[in-house]
């Protein structure tokens, strides 16, 4: 072996982009307004907050919507500041105040009429994210409750037409509200959020995840597969009619080799169930187990199989003619997979060999 194979190191398990996509971020600009407000609404439903989520999320964004994009709700209740409001705008370049400044004339218009209770946030979404001058104001509020008002007042940024809404009451409501409120939600936050449901999310961006290398097979059987390991020490001794151990076992050369090979589609199967903790926020190999324990458990249990090896051999071959294309892991199952899935159920003292 050379010593550039011995350096070799280990392929990983990840998440890659299909060869002609192009990054999330990206795809994003390309995206309709409806399908921007559905990607943010997807997204927020992933979001945790503390410790929780939200207890729905609703696109609103259409007429009548009262400058309401998605709505999301921290409790059952639309109440004052147990909900946020997201602003979904898919412009082709970021967010200047010009952008924000109708949006919040909209907006304190449907608060001071109570068409809706003030939100605990406030958030503006943009494939381009802000532009650095509405940064530097949603980072400083006083000074983007100034901005908003002089503009107001001078018929700038978009607000010329509006002028006559800048009533007392209304100064004085946006003079007394928390600016802290408004932020901007960056595009890479909501791509986190919406990776937390990994299967969506590799479907909508044209990712794939791509298996590793399995672990190698330790020279000596571990503790945390010995309850396997011990039931076909159990099986060979039923076999033999005579008591033996694991050691006995090793130096017979017929059993040996069957216990490699089990060790061997054990550690295939590991490396299956490695990859799905790696790659998915649901324990998909325990569905895919739970897939074939039902689909192996008559064959196993059948009356006509006297021996554990017996049984053995009928659920790996009831196990390599399962079709198991509802897993998301059917798509990167290996040969010794399905096989070493059965060791992993005994392992787990959901079957055992020997009666």
């Amino acid at each position: 072996m050379s010593v550039q194979a011995k350096l070799k190191k280990p392929k990983t398990n990840r998440l890659v982009v299909k060869r002609g996509t192009v990054p999330p971020s990206v795809f994003l600009h390309t995206v309709s307004d409806k399908e921007w407000e559905e990607f943010i609404a997807a997204a927020c439903r992933q979001r945790t907050l503390g410790t929780a989520k939200y207890i729905s999320v609703k696109v609103l964004g259409n007429a009548g919507d009262k400058g309401r994009d998605v709505e999301a709700r921290l409790q059952a209740a639309l109440i004052a500041d147990g909900w946020d409001l997201y602003q979904a705008k898919h412009y082709e370049h970021r967010l200047t105040p010009g952008n924000a400044y109708p949006e919040f004339v909209k907006f304190f218009g449907h608060l001071l009429a109570g068409s809706f209770p003030v939100p605990r946030k406030y958030y503006f979404c943009a494939p381009k994210n802000v532009g650095p001058e509405l940064h530097d104001l949603l980072a400083n509020p006083d000074n983007l409750r100034t901005g908003l008002l002089r503009a107001w007042k001078g018929g700038t940024h978009g607000l010329k037409e509006h002028a006559a809404k800048l009533t007392p009451a209304m100064e004085a409501f946006i003079n007394a509200f928390d600016f802290r409120r408004f932020e901007e939600c960056q595009v890479v936050e909501l791509l986190d959020w919406h990776a937390q449901d990994s299967i969506a999310h590799c479907a909508l961006f044209g990712i794939e995840p791509e298996r590793g290398d399995d672990p190698t097979v330790p020279a000596q059987a571990q503790p945390y597969e010995m309850t396997y390991v011990e039931e076909l020490v159990r099986a060979y001794a039923e076999a033999e009619g005579d008591p033996t151990d694991l050691a006995k076992v090793l130096e017979n050369e017929v059993y040996r080799e069957h216990l490699d090979a089990a060790r061997e589609a054990f550690y295939a199967a590991e490396g299956l169930k490695r990859f799905s903790r790696d790659i998915y926020v649901e324990d998909e190999f325990a569905k895919l187990l739970e897939m074939v324990r039902k689909g192996i458990r008559l064959k196993v249990n059948s009356p006509l199989l006297k021996t554990g090896l017996q049984r053995h051999d009928a659920a790996i071959d009831a196990a390599q003619g399962l079709t198991v294309t509802d897993s998301v892991l059917h798509v990167r199952l290996r040969g010794g997979d399905l096989p070493g899935t059965c060791h992993h159920l005994v392992n787990e003292k959901r079957f055992t060999w020997v009666r």
